[in-house]
Formats: C-alpha cells, sequence, structure tokens
C-alpha cells in the first residue's frame, strides 16, 4: 500500500495542453474518483501515473519513490481498462495468471495466487470459461482479478463500469466499494459518472480544461463547490444557476429578489441553488411552468422566472402542475450559493 502524489504536473501533446499544473496527494489505502468531462485530462493522468504516458513536466511521487522516468513494470501498480482487455484465447484461469507467469512466478504459485483472486471475486465455478462465455459484469471481475493477483500498491481504474447496462453498474459498484473497504488499497478510479464518484470516493478530485477545480469529500464538493463549474456538474437535476448582482443586501436578477447574508462584496454575481432547496407552490418568487416530469419518486417541475431563466425544482411524487400555470416558488436561504460573474466563477462567502 502506497500513497501517490502529483506535483505541477503538466502534459502536451504537441500545440494541445491536456493538463496543467496538477497538484495532488492521495493518501495511503484512499480510494479517490477522478471526474470531470470527456477530455478534461483525467484519463491521461491515470495513463501517466501507470507510465504509458510520460508527463511534460512536474514530478509523479508513488510511495515516496519518484517514478517519472520508470517503466510501468516497475512502478507496482496494475490498471484495469475501460474495455477489460482480457485475452480471447486464454481461460479466465489463464487470463488472471498472466501477469505472474510474466513474471516468472512457478506454476504452483501461480495456481494458489488465482485460487485465492478467484474466491475473493466469486470467479472459482469460471475459471476453465474463456471471455466470450461471460457476461459484462464477469468480465470486469476477471479484469479486476487480474489486477489483483499482481498485489500491487496501488490500483489505477480508468472507467471500469461505463460498458455495463445500469443495473449491473450499480452491482459492480457495491462489489468495488466492499473489495476496497477489504483490501485497504490505495485505488484511484477514472469516471464521467458522478453518481460513481459520489457514492465510491473517499475524496473526489474535479476535472476540467486540464486544471483541478476541487478535491475534497463527496459531501463537501456537493455542499460547498469551489466554483461555477462544479456547482453545475455536480447534482443530478444540475444547480440552478441565475445570474445577477448583489447590491445593498440582496440579490436581484432575472426576476428574482432575495435578501442575502451580511458581509458579501457588492457587484455581478451568480446565484446558484439545488432543486431540492426550491419550492413549488409556496414562496415569494413567482414562475410559469413548463416542464413537468413525473420519475417515480418525485416529480421534477421546471418553471420560467419573469426575467426569462429557467428553474429546475424536486417536487413530491404526488405533484403535477399544469403547463403554463403560474405558481410561487421558495428558495431555500439555507441552499443559497454565490458565484463570482467572471470566467473562473469562484465561490463567494461572506467577508469574516
Amino acid at each position: 500500500m502506497a500513497g501517490v502524489e502529483l506535483h505541477r504536473l503538466r502534459k502536451e501533446f504537441g500545440a494541445f495542453v491536456a493538463l496543467e499544473g496538477l497538484d495532488l496527494r492521495v493518501e495511503e489505502g484512499e480510494f479517490v474518483a477522478l471526474l470531470g468531462p470527456s477530455g478534461c485530462g483525467k484519463t491521461t493522468t491515470l495513463r501517466m501515473l501507470a507510465g504509458l504516458e510520460f508527463p511534460t513536466a512536474g514530478e509523479i511521487r508513488i510511495g515516496g519513490r519518484v517514478v517519472n522516468d520508470l517503466p510501468p513494470a516497475r512502478r507496482d501498480v496494475a490498471m484495469v481498462f475501460q474495455s477489460y482487455a482480457l485475452y480471447p484465447h486464454m481461460t479466465v484461469a489463464q487470463n488472471i495468471a498472466y501477469p505472474l507467469k510474466k513474471r516468472g512466478v512457478p506454476r504452483a504459485e501461480r495456481a494458489a495466487a488465482v485460487a485465492r483472486v478467484a474466491e475473493l471475486l466469486q470467479l472459482t465455478p469460471l475459471l476453465d470459461r474463456r471471455p466470450r462465455q461471460l457476461s459484462g459484469g464477469q468480465q470486469q471481475r476477471v479484469a479486476l482479478g487480474r489486477a489483483l493477483v499482481r498485489d500491487p500498491q496501488v490500483f489505477l481504474l480508468d472507467e471500469p463500469l461505463s460498458n455495463l447496462d445500469a443495473k449491473l453498474r450499480a452491482h459492480m459498484r457495491a462489489e468495488l466499494i466492499e473489495l476496497h473497504h477489504r483490501l485497504g488499497r490505495t485505488m484511484i478510479y477514472v469516471t464521467h459518472d458522478q453518481l460513481e464518484a459520489m457514492t465510491m470516493s473517499d475524496r473526489i478530485a474535479v476535472l476540467s480544461a486540464g486544471r483541478l477545480m476541487q478535491f475534497d469529500t463527496p459531501g463537501a464538493i456537493y455542499d460547498r463547490p469551489a466554483n461555477r463549474f462544479v456547482a453545475g456538474f455536480i447534482g443530478t437535476p444540475a444547480m440552478n444557476l441565475i445570474e445577477g448582482r448583489i447590491a445593498a443586501g440582496r440579490f436581484t436578477g432575472q426576476g428574482l429578489d432575495l435578501p442575502l447574508a451580511p458581509g458579501l462584496p457588492e457587484g455581478p454575481a451568480v446565484l446558484g441553488v439545488r432543486p431540492e432547496h426550491v419550492t413549488i407552490g409556496e414562496g415569494a418568487q413567482r414562475g410559469r411552468v413548463r416542464v413537468v416530469e413525473p420519475t417515480g419518486h418525485e416529480t421534477i417541475v421546471i418553471a420560467e422566472l419573469p426575467g426569462g431563466a429557467l428553474v429546475t425544482a424536486r417536487a413530491p411524487a404526488r405533484a403535477r402542475p399544469a403547463i403554463g400555470e403560474v405558481l410561487p416558488l421558495g428558495l431555500d436561504p439555507d441552499g443559497l450559493h454565490l458565484f463570482a460573474a467572471d470566467e473562473e466563477g469562484a465561490r463567494i462567502d461572506p467577508a469574516r
């Protein structure tokens, strides 16, 4: 088991900067998710940790050792790929044992290691099958087994559940969480799926356009997003973001007029409020219902403010407002977030 440190990591592909100045410290035994949209640099980061890409600048440490120039085999990490990358002509047992065979581990030791891993991942009845005879979830477990059998210090997982259907993804999430608790090993997990990141991780590193936006616990990222990008990216439905300005202790804009906590700087700002903090049918604001989406356990309502902005609210399942109906809206004062109106969109908090 080892920690991982990235210091001012930069990666260029010709004129394109894929990663810029990434600083990250993953503690021993921690499960960290790298989360962000396509092209944000998360897979590039993982590949540099694995030794499949080399940084343009910066430093990578695994277990306190600088590994920038080390080949993959000498980094003591194991990577699980999105495509599983199983050998179709080999059995499950042979696929799992392959890393040990490459190292020259004796046959008897290989067999014992495969048996241990197969029992851990409930693969024992499948050891004689080939990949084409397995379901997607079973193939995923074989790919995990091939990584586990190496007994690495760090596990690197690159969107390993993205090829599975929704039900199987939920099942495999639970299996990975249990596996991490049992092994206690450092795991770094790349995903674009915020549900995976929020439910599985000890901490989440949110990336955008090659830069780190926020690195914190799932709860902290959801409750106190560091900037407008994180606020809009985390949460389903997404946080409502409404342009306006702060003046005389109030936020005004797009038909909203709200009192604010004292000590906030005046000027242009963006108000954020999550759908669960918007109440339909009561409150001082007004909105015209544009969309009603029953989901079974709740109803998603989208209303248009007088200034044209759309606000999404989570309502009880029984709520069925009529399209076009003008209703009161309530915004929970404890659920309001404020962000700068500039490109960075940093969080605005009251002066202390």
